[in-house]
C-alpha cells in the first residue's frame, strides 16, 4: 500500500488548500511569505524550461529522424493537435449558441480598452515570427515558438550528416536531456511550496469575488471545458488505444494542479513529461517530441474559450452573427490558439485578433476581464490534459504499448 504523504500529488493538494485557507484567514499579511515562495518556484521552473525544450526536442528529432519516419511522426502529432483543437472549438460554439449567455445581458462597459498590442498584429505576422532571425536572441528572450522551430530544423539537419558527427551530436543531446530530466525531478518537488504561495497570494489579494461575476458566461465556458476534458479527449484516447483512458488520467493530478495554479502549459511541462512517461508508459523519445511542441501549439482550452468569449461578446452587443461569421471565428480561433504563448493571460491577448477578424469592437475584451484569470486556470488544465493525451495517442500510433497496468 502506497503511503499518501510520500506522494507529490498529496503534497501539492496540501499546498493548494493550505494556500487558499491562509490567504482567506490572514489576508495580505501572508504576502511576505507567499510571494517569495511563489517567485522561487516559478523561477526554478523557468530555469529548467528552455534547456529542457532544447535538449528534449533536439534529441527526439535526432532519434526519430534516424528511424527515417520523422515526417510521419510529425504528421501524426499535428493531425491530433488540429483535430482536438477543432473539436474543442466546435463544442464551445455549440454551447454558446444553445445557451446564449449574452442575450438579454445587463452588463455594460465601465471603460473601454484603449490598447492591446496583439490587435496591431495579424496572423501572417505571427506565423512569420516563428522563424527566428537570431535563435540565441529568441532563446534569451524566452520566445518558445522560434526556439522550437530552430530545434526541429537543427535536429533534422543532424540526421542528414555522416558519422561520427551524427552519432556524437545525438549522444550529446541525449545525455544533456537525461541530465535535464534529473534536474527537473529535483525542481518539481518544490511544487507544493510554490502552489501554496501562488494560491495564498491570489486569495489574499482578490478573494473569491471573481467566481461570483459573469456567472452564466463563466458556467458556459466551464461546461465546454468539462465536456472536452471528460468526454472528447477520453474518446480520442480510447479510439486509438482501445484501453481505459482514465488509466492515463490517474497520473495527471500533479501536472493539472500546477497548471491550475500557474496558468502556463510551459511551466507545467516538466510535470507533464513526468506523468506521461512514468504513469502512461510513453517513451522519452515520443514524449520529448510531442509535449514541448504541444505546450506551445496545442491549446484546446484556449481555443474553446476564445470561440465562446467572442460569440458571447457579440451577443452582449446585440449582434446576431451569421453562420459564415461564426465559421471565421472557428478557424481564426484555431489559428490563434496555435499562436498563443504558453503564459498566463495569453488567451485574452490572442482573442483580440479574433475580435478584429470578425469585426467586433475591440473594447468588448473588457467585458470578460473580471473572470478571465479564473477561467485561465481551468483552460490551462485542459491544454495540459490534451497535450498529455496527444503523447499517448501518438505513442500508440507509433507502435508503443501504452497504458499498461
Amino acid at each position: 500500500m502506497r503511503i499518501p504523504y510520500r506522494s507529490l500529488t498529496f503534497w501539492i493538494f496540501v499546498g493548494l488548500f493550505a494556500g487558499m485557507l491562509s490567504g482567506r484567514l490572514f489576508g495580505e499579511s501572508i504576502l511576505p511569505l507567499a510571494e517569495p515562495l511563489s517567485d522561487i518556484f516559478l523561477r526554478l521552473l523557468r530555469m529548467a524550461i528552455m534547456p529542457l525544450i532544447i535538449t528534449s526536442l533536439t534529441a527526439a528529432v535526432i532519434a526519430v529522424g534516424q528511424r527515417k519516419n520523422l515526417e510521419i511522426l510529425g504528421a501524426k502529432t499535428f493531425a491530433y493537435y488540429i483535430a482536438s483543437s477543432l473539436m474543442a472549438i466546435l463544442t464551445g460554439q455549440f454551447l454558446v449558441n444553445i445557451l446564449k449567455p449574452g442575450i438579454g445581458s445587463t452588463i455594460r462597459l465601465e471603460e473601454a480598452v484603449t490598447e492591446i498590442p496583439a490587435a496591431q498584429q495579424n496572423l501572417g505576422d505571427l506565423i512569420l515570427d516563428i522563424i527566428p532571425e537570431n535563435p540565441f536572441q529568441a532563446l534569451a528572450e524566452g520566445q518558445v515558438l522560434p526556439v522550437i522551430f530552430f530545434c526541429i530544423l537543427f535536429g533534422y539537419c543532424v540526421t542528414q550528416i555522416k558519422d561520427p558527427y551524427r552519432t556524437q551530436l545525438g549522444e550529446f543531446f541525449q545525455g544533456a536531456f537525461r541530465a535535464m530530466m534529473r534536474l527537473t525531478r529535483i525542481v518539481i518537488w518544490s511544487a507544493p511550496l510554490g502552489v501554496f504561495g501562488i494560491n495564498a497570494k491570489i486569495v489574499a489579494t482578490t478573494g473569491f469575488d471573481a467566481f461570483r461575476t459573469l456567472g452564466f458566461y463563466f458556467a458556459v465556458v466551464l461546461i465546454g471545458l468539462f465536456i472536452h476534458a471528460s468526454i472528447t479527449l477520453p474518446l480520442f484516447v480510447y479510439a486509438v488505444t482501445r484501453r481505459n483512458p482514465f488509466r492515463h488520467y490517474r497520473g495527471m493530478p500533479p501536472a493539472l494542479v500546477t497548471a491550475f495554479s500557474t496558468c502556463s502549459t510551459i511551466v507545467t511541462l516538466p510535470l507533464t513529461m513526468e506523468a506521461v512517461t512514468g504513469n502512461s508508459k510513453v517513451s522519452d523519445k515520443i514524449s520529448s517530441f510531442v509535449l514541448p511542441i504541444g505546450a506551445t501549439v496545442n491549446m484546446d482550452g484556449t481555443a474553446l474559450y476564445e470561440c465562446v468569449a467572442v460569440i458571447f461578446i457579440a451577443q452582449v452587443y446585440g449582434f446576431a452573427l451569421s453562420f459564415g461569421q461564426q465559421l471565421i471565428i472557428v478557424f481564426t480561433a484555431l489559428l490563434a490558439s496555435i499562436g498563443a504563448a504558453s503564459v498566463p493571460m495569453s488567451g485574452l491577448v490572442m482573442m483580440s485578433i479574433v475580435l478584429t477578424a470578425v469585426g467586433l469592437p475591440l473594447e468588448g475584451v473588457a467585458l470578460i476581464l473580471a473572470v478571465d484569470r479564473v477561467l485561465d486556470m481551468f483552460r490551462t488544465m485542459v491544454n495540459v490534459l490534451s497535450d498529455s493525451c496527444g503523447a499517448v495517442i501518438v505513442a500508440k500510433l507509433d507502435g508503443e504499448d501504452v497504458l499498461t497496468a
